[in-house]
């Protein structure tokens, strides 16, 4: 079971070093977080099940961490994740599009701007590509908070961009 650890972990840092990025809004947080991440892990490895999705274990180590770590330091995070680490991502969601690399700043930004709960389980499921269950299971909460939780995301990001073409008309025709 180690072995598979030591063997996967490597491969799996990209998603742990995506998903620690959106959590955290910075890239010194996020560095910390990940490696956090795998220290807890390998010293706990023991406690991974054969059979358990080792990224979905590897998330919720993650996300249990950083909520320690908001409830312990109750301080606001400062700065955010700089323009151009948000350029870099956008850049390579778009395919160099720019039309396409617009919408998709536009998009980051939207689910920045969630609250904390509602903004992780969205990037579970939309980011990451986690199922319902899986998400609940990584977040330790009920399915149906997923749900809701990511319902409330969802019309969230929606009516921002709905407020912003209906804004968008109203000075077309103006």
């Amino acid at each position: 079971m180690s072995d598979t650890l030591q063997q996967q972990l490597p491969q799996l840092l990209p998603r742990l070093w995506r998903f620690a990025l959106r959590l955290t809004r910075n890239a010194a947080d996020a560095e910390d977080l990940v490696q956090r991440t795998c220290v807890r892990a390998l010293e706990r490895r023991s406690q991974w099940q054969i059979g358990t999705v080792l990224l979905s274990w590897l998330f919720s180590i993650m996300q249990s961490i950083w909520l320690n770590e908001l409830r312990t330091l109750q301080r606001r995070r400062e700065g955010s994740i700089s323009d151009s680490e948000f350029d870099d991502l956008e850049f390579a969601a778009s395919n160099g599009d720019p039309e396409h690399h617009f919408l998709c700043r536009q998009v980051f930004e939207a689910v920045e701007s969630l609250p904390e709960a509602q903004r992780s389980v969205m990037l579970l499921v939309a980011v990451e590509g986690f199922g319902y269950q899986e998400t609940a299971e990584i977040l330790g909460i009920p399915i149906g908070t997923v749900m809701s939780r990511l319902a409330r995301a969802r019309l969230t990001v929606g009516e921002r961009f709905i407020g912003a073409g209906v804004a968008a008309k109203k000075g077309a025709q103006g």
